[in-house]
């Protein structure tokens, strides 16, 4: 920070990052330190002998990395818990322990907390996103092939993405600029008024929180009234979950090949992450083979009713953050929470698409997430959308 000081003292500025504090999620390489994944099982491995990619872009920045944050095991799971390591607790209503959400968990907390600018995380089935709307933050998961994705423990190869947690659309265009080694310039200046946005009628509208309820409805008519034009449409290929994410889906079975050399040592890991490894294991190679055509057929789908739009609109988890006592109760308990929170958001990774998760709850309240997304590539339109809504939500939070 001293020196990034005194480059700029010197009229040298790095980048728009520069000297700033940033954490990293203990999935990413950095030279020298240990990479534990949340894990027991890589608490003996050799130091990392050089930064992950997207470290290395952030040091290049002039990024000041402040520490690791704490996160769900192997990255497989979305409530945050950790047996091995402990939870970090959520920053709102901290008395009562809620959950952060996960895998990002201590990304989110030290987001929230205002240990860093940004922290940086990644997103498989909403690991970014969901933790962003459960502790109040912005949460930016881009297309995936834009940031390298090496040197990162990988939970999917199909759908693990880099991106940034930070405290608002700007900052995380700014990272994303940095993480996907692209020019960094003020995203394009697009007016609520006149913003086409489509709700996707579909089961992402259903069983919600009151809280999550009235903030949606309260987000949805501050934007109407600023001349936002809001559109709902029945977008079914977001009702086929169950189809898409049978057995785990990609993550699950990926998950199965990855892990398969430790086999041997089930018993180190925590007992819920195993259980869903080993039920991975179920799905067969034209299971594999049946999954990837149909996720072409979805993003065709999807990219066509997207079309007319310059975002698409859903929550980004249907429920407020529940007692960390709550979801530790029973596996039962366990596994029904992490259900509810990948209800919504693990439609965007098997788009192959890009969004972000705004706070759009009033001051005080429940943090709630709102998702500002689109199809894949269209990141600067969706963050310039996501920028003109947080303009109409910010005093609302």
């Amino acid at each position: 920070a001293e020196h990034s000081d005194r480059l700029r003292r010197a009229g040298v500025v790095r980048s728009a990052v520069d000297g700033l504090p940033v954490s990293v999620k203990d999935l990413y390489d950095v030279g020298g330190d240990l990479t534990r994944a949340g894990s027991k099982l890589l608490a003996d491995a050799p130091p990392a002998s050089a930064d992950a990619p997207a470290v290395a872009r952030l040091r290049a920045a002039g990024a000041v990395i402040v520490g690791r944050t704490h996160m769900v095991e192997f990255a497989f799971g979305t409530t945050g818990l950790n047996p091995h390591y402990g939870t970090p607790k959520n920053p709102w209503d901290r008395k009562a322990g809620r959950v952060p959400g996960g895998s990002s968990s201590g990304a989110g907390v030290a987001q929230a907390e205002g240990m860093a600018v940004m922290s940086l995380g990644s997103d498989t089935r909403g690991s970014i996103r969901l933790p962003a709307a459960l502790c109040g933050v912005t949460g930016w998961k881009p297309t995936q092939r834009r940031v390298p994705r090496e040197g990162a423990f990988p939970l999917s190869y199909t759908l693990d993405t880099v991106g940034p947690l930070a405290n608002s659309v700007a900052c995380c265009a700014a990272y994303d600029s940095v993480l996907a080694a692209e020019p960094h310039a003020p995203l394009p200046a697009l007016p609520v008024k006149g913003l086409r946005l489509l709700l996707p009628k579909s089961t992402l509208f259903e069983e919600l929180d009151a809280d999550v309820g009235r903030a949606l409805a309260a987000a949805l008519k501050a934007l109407a009234a600023a001349g936002a034009v809001i559109s709902e449409r029945a977008v079914p290929e977001f009702d086929r979950q169950a189809e898409y994410f049978r057995l785990g889906g990609f993550a699950g079975a990926e998950a199965c090949a990855i892990h398969r050399r430790w086999q041997d040592r089930r018993g180190e890991y925590d007992p819920r992450i195993a259980k869903r490894i080993v039920l991975a294991a179920r799905m067969s190679a034209a299971d594999y083979v049946d999954l990837g055509r149909a996720r072409a057929a979805y993003i065709r789908a999807v990219e066509a009713a997207a079309a007319p739009f310059d975002a698409l609109l859903m929550p980004t988890a249907p429920c407020v953050a529940p007692t960390i006592a709550e979801v530790d109760a029973s596996d039962e308990a366990y596994f029904a929470w992490n259900a509810r929170f990948l209800k919504n958001v693990g439609v965007l990774n098997f788009l192959d698409g890009c969004g972000v998760s705004l706070p759009c709850h009033e001051p005080g309240a429940a943090p709630v997430g709102l998702s500002v997304f689109g199809p894949a590539l269209a990141d600067r339109r969706v963050l310039a959308a996501a920028a003109a809504i947080e303009g109409v939500l910010r005093p609302l939070v």
